[in-house]
């Protein structure tokens, strides 16, 4: 297949629209099911390039949700506790111990499930029956991986009535190193992004306290890799293996820190017990589950406490999880990662951080305050890497 005619561009007054090779020559893609759309092959080929990449940097398995170009959630395939099956809404799925893929895709959707809903799903490996089986309950626009079980892709073909879009990739496709986009009838060429993230990326490390942990290190790297592929500006928590918050495409670095900081505290209150043992109703379906939980852990808990809204969602009222409670708990996260994509200019984004969990930080560095950033990650007692590569993405 040399072209793919679109149904439309971005919006549907877009057209016409198609995906080529400007050489003339074969895709690197074979469409399996489905009739993907502009947005689509934006996020599956961007999601794509994340997992490869993070699978090749950890020598695990990798999976990443993808929403308007950048990701809800990425992952590498590391089993998941009672607490984060639960919180992932896979507790009942059998055999997800035997499937890393299945464990990493799990984790990249529960990372921020409210922006994952209808997400473009990236696989590094061939999808398996366990990591399909999760997928095809949950509202998606599609897939990307180097290839599928015949039993996974008859589970993925069978959703959205047969209209599932679903992209198989050649995994040793290597793009030119050139690459160009037009703008307003303007075309814009560039060198592709091939800067390699890996352990040696975080060797300068500028603070008092020097010590890297393994898991420390395996996270930074994810945070690092989340962000080449996330639009800027952007930040990346990330904690045991996943993203655990992304900030991306704010003009403000620390309204970054802050967004991502929220996403990320959202992610460890679904763990708490007083979300785990919320008395949800038997009929109440997924996403009202996972809107409930959003509004519970929220500053307008009120809302969904109120007389006459509880009952849509519970069996019984729920006591509110305070303001206290919630500052209580996420005082005891402690180990997050913290990628950025350029400097912090100001040490309040390390304050932030703080109250998040954050341990470890790896940024490009050079900013005028460099100092201050460094005074700040010290007296929290972190460790901050200089990478000396700035990340942006657009």
């Amino acid at each position: 297949m040399k072209e793919f005619e679109l149904k439309y561009g971005c919006n549907p007054n877009q057209k016409p629209s198609k995906i080529f090779m400007k050489n003339g020559g074969e895709l690197p893609i074979e469409i399996l099911c489905g009739r993907p759309g502009y947005i689509n092959f934006l996020d599956a080929l961007n999601a794509w390039q994340l997992v490869r990449e993070l699978s090749l940097a950890t020598g695990n398995v990798a999976a990443t949700s993808f929403k308007h170009v950048s990701p809800a959630g990425a992952a590498i395939g590391r089993k998941l506790n009672d607490r984060e099956k639960k919180a992932c809404f896979v507790d009942d799925i059998a055999g997800l111990d035997d499937s890393p893929l299945a464990c990493a895709y799990a984790r990249a959707r529960g990372t921020d499930r409210m922006s994952s809903f209808g997400d473009f799903i990236a696989l590094s490996d061939v999808c398996d029956e366990t990591t399909a089986s999760i997928i095809k309950r949950e509202v998606s626009d599609g897939i990307i991986a180097p290839g599928y079980t015949p039993k996974a892709l008859e589970i993925l073909s069978s959703k959205r009535n047969g209209a599932y879009n679903i992209i198989k990739i050649d995994p040793d496709y290597v793009p030119a190193p050139i690459e160009h986009k037009d703008v307003f009838g303007i075309t814009f060429e560039q060198g592709r992004n091939n800067f390699k993230i890996d352990r040696e990326l975080l060797t300068n490390v500028v603070t008092a306290n020097k010590n890297f942990t393994d898991d420390a290190i395996n996270d930074l790297i994810l945070s690092l890799i989340t962000l080449k592929y996330t639009q800027s500006n952007s930040v990346c928590y990330a904690h045991g293996g996943q993203t655990t918050g992304v900030g991306a495409g704010q003009q403000s670095r620390i309204h970054c820190t802050r967004l991502a900081g929220g996403k990320s505290d959202n992610w460890f209150l679904r763990q708490a017990d007083k979300v785990l043992d919320l008395p949800f109703k038997a009929d109440c379906g997924r996403p009202d589950r996972n809107n409930a939980i959003d509004l519970y852990i929220s500053d307008e808990s009120e809302y969904l406490l109120a007389d006459g809204m509880w009952q849509r969602y519970f069996t019984c009222c729920p006591d509110e999880f305070t303001r206290e409670q919630k500052r209580a708990y996420l005082d005891t996260i402690k180990g997050v990662a913290l990628g950025s994509d350029a400097f912090f200019p100001f040490s309040d984004n390390i304050e932030r951080a703080y109250r998040s969990g954050v341990s470890f930080v790896a940024q490009p560095g050079g900013s005028v305050r460099d100092d201050l950033v460094i005074e700040a990650c010290n007296s929290f007692g972190m460790v901050m890497a200089f990478t000396g590569m700035r990340l942006f993405h657009h």
